[in-house]
């Protein structure tokens, strides 16, 4: 695999084929990959725990082990090697621009290398990178054929499930760094002539209701395991993993990390405040994921036009906006975290902090979007808001 040295950004890229140069490239930072934690990368921040007790970074670590392991065994059904891994989560973190984040995965990925450089292989790693930077950056730019192709390529049903989880992970992942940043008032490089993520169609939310479904073959209860049944359970009791929980059952660990991390940042439907319906509905429109902003948008009992005016588009929301201040400061932290994690700096949490959230308040309300967009992705990767929907057998 051959690196290079992206202008522009001070980062590293890959290519998909494996290169024909024998001399070892080092990584632009090598020693980016020691580090203790690897979730929040050894970022030293004051005392992040405030935050709902630190329980969701206990999380964040067991998710960061159970994705993206130190090995990786494979076996018919689960093909996804330690290589393929690291190569989605560099291909996810450059889409968000978080340097450490690149530098991290970069400095782990530089010493591997594919299991061969067959056209097979370099067809799959093409496909699996292809799907990985389409979701992450632009989310309904993923077709109905998508998942047909990682199918054609090799990957079963319990891989495509941890992939689509590993891409919303480092996303996850990438704006919890932007957030402890900003925190601790890092400074962040402004990049000229990128624009970040576009926001979805307007037309994906001209209806008031949509209904989600998958576009995979649900575990059937009788053919559960005992690790699954148990996982089945929560997840049947959250409104926000109700539909999704038969599919990411395939991957028992990391579904039920996801479980406890929802459980923690995002309040059940009957507690869920203003604050909470404005963020997971704007990051679900941004996204382009009408079933989780039709769920958001039908629970909203807060000032009367928002919803309109999210489904509008950002000159409806900046209008209606602008005589909400509490509501414009979420809106204009949130767009920035969404779009552009890179960009997120202390006067988006300050906009907060101004509107009489205190510290840990804000931190919770912005790791919420967060999951909310990897949330937003698994629906997006997994399925599709139709009645008419392809399946991919078990």
């Amino acid at each position: 695999m051959e690196q290079r040295r992206f202008s522009g950004k001070s980062q590293w890229y890959h290519e998909t084929q494996s290169s024909q140069n024998q001399n070892h490239v080092q990584p632009l930072v090598p020693e980016a990959a020691q580090v203790d934690d690897r979730f929040l990368l050894d970022l030293k921040v004051a005392a992040p725990s405030q935050a709902t007790d630190g329980a969701w970074l206990t999380v964040g670590r067991q998710l960061a082990s159970i994705l993206l392991p130190d090995q990786v065994e494979t076996n018919q059904l689960h093909t996804l090697s330690h290589y393929e891994r690291l190569s989605t989560a560099l291909t996810v973190a450059q889409v968000f621009g978080v340097q450490r984040l690149c530098n991290h995965y970069a400095a782990r990925l530089a010493p591997e290398s594919s299991s061969d450089s067959s056209r097979e292989t370099n067809r799959r790693l093409t496909q699996i990178t292809q799907f990985s930077r389409q979701l992450a950056s632009q989310p309904t730019s993923i077709s109905d054929i998508s998942l047909v192709q990682l199918d054609e390529c090799g990957l079963s049903v319990e891989d495509i499930v941890t992939f689509n989880q590993l891409i919303g992970f480092i996303g996850f992942q990438a704006q919890t760094l932007a957030i402890l940043q900003a925190l601790a008032r890092q400074p962040v490089r402004q990049i000229p002539g990128l624009t970040g993520q576009q926001d979805a169609e307007v037309d994906l939310f001209r209806q008031q209701a949509v209904r989600w479904l998958p576009n995979l073959t649900p575990l059937e209860r009788r053919f559960a395991n005992t690790e699954q049944v148990q996982a089945l359970e929560p997840g049947k009791s959250s409104p926000l993993l109700n539909d999704l929980v038969n599919i990411l059952a395939f991957d028992t660990s990391t579904l039920q990390a996801l479980e406890q991390l929802t459980h923690l940042l995002q309040p059940a439907t009957e507690l869920r405040s203003d604050d909470d319906l404005v963020v997971f509905m704007l990051v679900s429109r941004i996204n382009g994921s009408p079933s989780c902003f039709s769920d958001a948008a039908t629970a909203w009992q807060g000032k009367q036009g928002l919803p309109d005016a999210m489904r509008n588009g950002e000159p409806a929301l900046v209008a209606w906006s602008h005589n909400h201040p509490r509501e414009r400061a979420i809106i204009q932290a949130v767009s920035v975290l969404t779009r552009t994690p890179d960009r997120f700096s202390y006067a988006e949490l300050a906009r907060l902090l101004e509107q009489g959230f205190t510290e840990p308040q804000a931190i919770r309300l912005l790791l919420s979007s967060g999951l909310t967009g990897w949330l937003n992705r698994l629906k997006i990767g997994l399925g599709r808001t139709s009645d008419e929907l392809k399946t991919l057998p078990v």
